[in-house]
């Protein structure tokens, strides 16, 4: 497994042995990444992101590989957590990220109270923990940390479907790759993904 662009483009990242966490596969997690930057290099530069179920981190470092501002790798498991700070460490980050080890509804009350808004939520719980799905995307859509610029994408067996609408959350895409699949939502209107993240930072 290894960093597909950016700062750290080409170095290795490590996983765990067993079952207890699904890394993203690196051509999922580029196919993903040339959705969010659409052609456009710079696309992510100071972007605020929630990796949840972060297992290894390789989303969230993708992401700080491409620029990104902050992210909060959430990650209740104590090895995979610190697997994470491993990998951070091999590649020399030493600023803008927090692994945060407790419940979602505690994160999302910090997140409220510290004022933290997210232009993208990642989420992949295990493929078996089918109801996580429904109980973060429900979560997600009644928090202040999403907001109408937020992209939500969730990662989910091909075969199964977490659903189109979770409160003010709605799916306007999915794709699919192999055995897995992206669902992307979002509040409110559905701009060019690229456009998202250029208007956000608009505002700054």
């Amino acid at each position: 497994m290894r960093v597909i662009s950016g700062k750290y483009g080409g170095r290795i990242l490590r996983s765990l042995a067993g079952r207890e966490i699904r890394p993203t596969s690196d051509r999922l997690r580029e196919t993903l990444f040339n959705v969010l930057t659409a052609g456009n290099p710079t696309a992510l530069e100071g972007t605020v992101w929630m990796d949840l179920f972060a297992g290894t981190g390789a989303v969230g470092i993708e992401a700080l590989s491409r620029s990104a501002k902050q992210i909060y790798f959430v990650e209740n498991s104590d090895r995979a957590a610190r697997l994470i700070e491993r990998n951070l460490q091999s590649l020399g980050v030493k600023s803008g990220y927090k692994i945060l080890r407790d419940d979602l509804s505690l994160i999302l009350w910090r997140s409220r109270r510290q004022h933290v808004v997210a232009d993208v939520v990642f989420l992949d719980p295990p493929y078996h923990m089918r109801e996580a799905y429904k109980k973060t995307l429900d979560a997600l859509a009644e928090s202040s940390l999403v907001w109408a610029m937020s992209l939500v994408i969730a990662q989910h067996e091909k075969q199964f479907d977490p659903g189109d609408e979770f409160g003010a959350l709605g799916r306007f895409r999915k794709l699919v790759q192999g055995n897995n699949a992206l669902s992307f939502y979002r509040i409110g209107g559905s701009p060019d993904v690229n456009e998202r993240f250029r208007r956000r930072n608009s505002y700054e």
